[in-house]
């Protein structure tokens, strides 16, 4: 976010979305569809995160697990999971998380930094925090989901 987005309080629509007892939130513009879990192919060699492939009208979907990506623990996954399909980066990818929940209107100027208590591997992921209703919901930098070159490497 810019210095000017914040200043001029632009709105935008964000899904917001479980994963255990955690709500996150992602912009809405990212998001392709929403749809239920379907078993994944797994692929060999791949981070523990990484669920595997799904059949998604004729092309390969990788899934990501985002518990186990932000290190909240591995995703046992069954009917009542939802795979989010959004694009990242030139790519389509489903992102593996317990439910969706809304979609919230708000704007830039609500948006609180990442505190600076919280662990490395969660502000690289967080990118602020909202505070709606007595509910802390954590802003998602998707660019980041995806593993940096060296990250796939060593996996």
């Amino acid at each position: 976010m810019t210095e000017a987005n914040i200043q001029t309080g632009a709105r935008r629509e964000l899904i917001a979305f479980r994963i255990g007892e955690q709500e996150f939130c992602v912009d809405i513009m990212a998001v392709r569809e929403i749809r239920g879990w379907t078993p994944a192919t797994p692929l060999p060699r791949t981070p523990g995160y990484m669920k595997g492939v799904i059949n998604l009208r004729g092309a390969v979907l990788p899934i990501i697990d985002l518990s186990g990506r932000f290190g909240l623990g591995v995703t046992e996954p069954n009917a009542r999971h939802v795979i989010m399909v959004v694009h990242i980066r030139d790519r389509t990818i489903g992102l593996l998380v317990d439910a969706v929940s809304d979609i919230l209107q708000l704007t830039d100027d609500q948006v609180q930094p990442t505190p600076d208590v919280a662990a490395d591997e969660v502000k690289a992921f967080v990118k602020g925090i909202f505070a709606i209703d007595g509910r802390m919901i954590s802003l998602i930098a998707l660019d980041r989901i995806l593993p940096t070159e060296p990250e796939a490497e060593a996996a």
